[in-house]
């Protein structure tokens, strides 16, 4: 069953990679003498884990795929994950893993459309889970500039923050927007990691971009649900946003809305930015007077 071992692969992949960064001092333990390989030995984790390092060893190789529950809460523990990273643990290990099938590019209603350009003065994006822009506002395709401008697999908003300068230009903080852009991407493949998109993007981030390559090597994991994000933007300056996803839509696909602070310097940038983003006025022809008869 080759997916049954993809699967397999995946799970101890992503433990190997998370026992590198523990280190003995994280679990209270001596150093030990000189090490081959960083982060805690086998036989470390699986005492501190309480299994043995058989099992563990064979959950590493990627033959055993069915830990319990309490075996992954053990190593949770253990790696020291968080919330999110503990979910993707027991997804990878328990989860039914979906067989992706060829289906029909995703796309937004023209009520959503509709929804998002009423948002004036707020910058709006329907994004996929593996974050290909379905859809955007005025004010949206103002905060990304180009967006607009690109089309097909192209408009996805990581592959413009590690392949084009100009995302790399747009965000001062970039070691944190990718380590974060990165850490969304394992998270939404979990269900689903054979999806072709996932393959296709993955893919050309990997040839394309060594940060990629090293920020993927991690196997760092987070939901996507929020937080703060700032611009470096060529028309207004450098404004902080708050970012939010409000909903799931037709094949996973979210709204994701950005917001000021009220009363800030950066809602006085970001309303520059919506009046700079406002279509002009249509000009009236002149009308010549009417002749006297």
């Amino acid at each position: 069953m080759p997916q049954a071992k993809d699967d397999a692969a995946t799970l101890a992949a992503f433990l190997r990679a998370r026992r590198a960064r523990v280190t003995p001092a994280d679990v209270g333990l001596p150093p030990g003498g000189a090490r081959r390989v960083p982060g805690l030995r086998r036989e470390e984790l699986a005492l501190l884990a309480g299994v043995s390092v058989d099992y563990y060893t064979r959950l590493e190789q990627g033959r055993d795929t069915h830990p319990s529950a309490e075996v992954l809460d053990a190593l949770a523990r253990v790696l020291r994950l968080n919330e999110d990273s503990r979910a993707h643990l027991h997804s990878l290990a328990t989860a039914p893993r979906r067989r992706s099938q060829r289906r029909a590019a995703p796309s937004v209603r023209p009520s959503v459309q509709r929804m998002l350009d009423s948002m004036r003065h707020v910058p709006a994006l329907i994004v996929t889970p593996y974050m290909d822009v379905l859809a955007f506002n005025r004010l949206g395709s103002a905060l990304y500039p180009g967006l607009a401008e690109l089309s097909g697999r192209e408009r996805n908003v990581i592959r413009m923050v590690f392949l084009s300068e100009a995302g790399q230009d747009l965000f001062p903080e970039w070691q944190k927007v990718t380590a974060e852009a990165v850490a969304f991407l394992r998270a939404a493949l979990a269900p689903d990691p054979h999806h072709p998109r996932v393959t296709e993007l993955v893919g050309e981030l990997s040839i394309h971009s060594d940060e990629f390559r090293r920020l993927w090597a991690r196997h760092e994991v987070a939901q996507k649900r929020g937080g703060t994000k700032t611009f470096r933007h060529p028309q207004v300056g450098e404004l902080t946003l708050e970012w939010d996803v409000f909903a799931h839509l037709d094949d996973g696909a979210m709204l994701v809305t950005y917001t000021a602070v009220p009363n800030s310097p950066d809602e006085e940038r970001l309303m520059l930015l919506s009046s700079l983003a406002e279509p002009e006025p249509a000009r009236a022809e002149p009308v010549a007077a009417p002749h006297e008869t």
